[in-house]
């Protein structure tokens, strides 16, 4: 998800991490037990002026995942990669569950959606290695079969959004 939101214009921040669970238990070798709580996530900031938190819902329901997939994206299974939104204000949390029932109620999958809001209580960055994965790893095989597909759908459904350069939460190289 985070190396799609990189990519999007008005995106000045996209950084991985966990939500939904304590923050001793945010850590990636414990998440990744599916007992902690956490859902892995992106926290995404943006400049209002130039996307919309709609634009930003439609690309994740586009583009980002499947929302028809219980604890389950692509590869990954468990409940930490449950399909989640954690909105941050109450506007957010409306936007989102109507948004949801819109496309739901239009058929757009042809599954029901599975996602679900939950409240944001906390938000915890990932390890350092976790960032910006997709720009420092460019040709890692989890990064080509399941991560650039989605930034080549990004270009091609968004092109309006799209930008080439990525905002990154690390300088390259350090």
């Amino acid at each position: 998800m985070q190396g799609v939101f990189q990519h999007v214009k008005g995106v000045t921040s996209a950084v991985s991490g966990y939500s939904g669970g304590a923050a001793a238990a945010a850590q990636y070798d414990t998440v990744s037990s599916g007992r902690t709580g956490h859902a892995e996530a992106v926290k995404i900031t943006y400049d209002p002026s130039h996307i919309t938190y709609g634009q930003i819902l439609q690309i994740f329901f586009s583009v980002v995942h499947d929302p028809t997939q219980l604890d389950r994206q692509g590869p990954d299974r468990g409940p930490q990669y449950r399909s989640v939104i954690f909105p941050a204000t109450p506007s957010q949390r409306h936007i989102a569950t109507s948004y949801i029932a819109q496309l739901d109620q239009a058929g757009m999958f042809p599954q029901r959606i599975v996602t679900k809001t939950e409240p944001l209580t906390a938000f915890y960055p990932a390890e350092d290695y976790h960032q910006d994965f997709l720009t420092l790893n460019p040709r890692h095989p989890y990064i080509m079969i399941n991560d650039l597909p989605k930034v080549a759908n990004l270009k091609r459904l968004f092109s309006g959004v799209y930008r080439e350069t990525p905002v990154l939460v690390t300088k390259q190289g350090s």
